[in-house]
């Protein structure tokens, strides 16, 4: 049999028998390649542990499964017959292999030497690396290990230097981010030539007073905000950056964890729209300011309220006048909504709005009962899908004339008995196929459909 073939039939096996087959000593090679090709996910991993699997196999199936990879028996011989068997698997898999607690010595050596690089970024990701790795993986040409060798709790004081002066800025950057950095070097970083790295200081919780003033007053607006984001700045400092001629240092003095009350009402007046965002977002917003911004002109304002949990409901009936649909959409879709808004957004303009309200369980019964009605057959569709929407409600749409509306209600799990002859008799096939797959058909309704005009109603009927 050809290997085409035999994956073909092994793919067909019965999850059971592909199973026993994986773990029987008795599989051969070419059988194992096949299976490892079945959809069964334990049958792959068995096939990763068997010693008769082929070593191409097990590179591909490593990825998935490095544990079951690095128990296999066979893998110590297979490394010893092909001395560089690591360096032709994919990168991928070598990088899951040695990101494994128990990946011995020998896979870390042969991830360094891989021509990719997620594998020597996985060794360097390892908490168990001695200083000599430590140290030789720091003064890698890769500037991506130097930067993960600069995360590292453990690195060395005399490297932490090193890399604070590193010509390349994302490892300065990851060294500036460190929790505990010498004095000096924290100093050093706050006047570094990249506006990137000084940033990063300026995020530090540890700084000195003279240098949160020095970057206050930066050239750079990216490090004045992310300096403005601070509250134990100088009163005075603080105001200045809050007053900032830049939308952006403005918009982030809002996002201190504490702000002096009367920035609230002088950002709500503010020309950009980026800064009114900001104050949109702030938590313990009065009522009264989010019922305002509710009603902004921007859209980046109203789009700003949709991540609260704390919109009065006069914020939201004006949200849900909103000229974009999806705002309304979002809202629509909220998991909490008073009566009065579920009535406005049973008059959205928007047909799509409307459907999405149909299948709210808290949605009441009139506004259910008044989309029934909608001109739109997606509408009444969405009215039919409703949780529970009342056998009077079904009975009616069973007779709408859209055959889209009484497909769904011939699904409906609720469908009251005096439905199904109806239905049945539906001059739409699609009607009677969605009836047929019913498993609580009455015998003459199910006996009806088995002879309908149509096969595939038929069939369907006859499960």
């Amino acid at each position: 049999m050809t290997s085409s073939a035999l994956s073909s039939t092994f793919a067909i096996l019965p999850a059971a028998q592909a199973l026993e087959l994986a773990c029987s000593p008795q599989t051969r090679a070419d059988e194992l390649s096949a299976l490892a090709q079945h959809a069964d996910n334990a049958v792959r991993e068995a096939v990763a542990r068997h010693p008769n699997t082929p070593a191409e196999v097990l590179g591909t199936l490593g990825e998935s499964y490095p544990a079951a990879v690095l128990s296999n028996p066979a893998l110590t011989l297979l490394r010893l017959a092909q001395p560089g068997l690591l360096s032709g698997w994919p990168g991928e898999t070598v990088a899951r292999l040695v990101a494994l607690p128990q990946a011995p010595a020998w896979v870390q050596d042969a991830a360094l030497r891989h021509e990719q690089l997620p594998p020597r970024l996985a060794v360097a990701a390892r908490s168990d690396l001695s200083e000599t790795r430590i140290r030789n993986l720091a003064c890698s040409s890769e500037w991506q290990l130097r930067e993960a060798m600069a995360r590292r709790r453990d690195l060395p004081a005399s490297l932490i230097e090193m890399l604070g002066s590193d010509d390349d800025y994302d490892v300065r950057k990851a060294v500036a981010a460190r929790e505990e950095l010498p004095a000096e070097l924290r100093t050093r970083l706050a006047a570094d030539a990249h506006s990137f790295v000084r940033a990063v200081v300026a995020r530090r919780m540890d700084l000195a007073i003279s240098t949160m003033l020095a970057l206050a007053n930066d050239e750079d607006y990216d490090v004045q905000a992310a300096i403005a984001r601070r509250h134990d700045l100088p009163r005075a400092t603080r105001e200045t950056l809050a007053a900032s001629d830049h939308p952006g240092v403005r918009a982030a003095a809002l996002q201190a964890w504490q702000v002096p009350q009367g920035w609230l009402g002088r950002a709500e007046q503010d020309a950009d729209p980026e800064v009114r965002a900001a104050l949109a977002r702030r938590p313990h917003l009065p009522a009264a300011a989010m019922e305002r911004l509710a009603t902004d002109p921007s859209e980046v304002v109203r789009r700003a309220l949709l991540d609260r949990d704390d919109l009065p409901e006069a914020a939201v009936l004006s949200l849900i006048r909103s000229p974009e649909p999806d705002i309304r959409l979002h809202v629509a879709s909220a998991a909490e909504m008073s009566a009065a808004v579920l009535e406005a957004l049973a008059l959205d303009s928007d047909p799509t709005v409307r459907t999405v309200l149909c299948v709210r369980p808290d949605l009441p019964g009139s506004v259910l009962e008044r989309l029934s009605n909608d001109e739109v057959a997606e509408v009444r569709r969405g009215a039919a899908l409703a949780e529970a929407p009342g056998d009077a409600l079904l009975l009616k749409l069973m007779t709408d004339p859209h055959p889209g509306v009484r497909r769904a209600v011939a699904t409906h799990p609720l469908l009251p008995e005096g439905a199904f002859g109806p239905l049945a008799a539906d001059s739409d096939a699609g009607v009677r196929l969605s009836l047929a797959g019913r498993a609580d058909l009455p015998p003459l309704v199910r006996a009806r459909l088995q002879a309908d005009p149509d096969e595939q109603v038929r069939l369907e009927a006859g499960l």
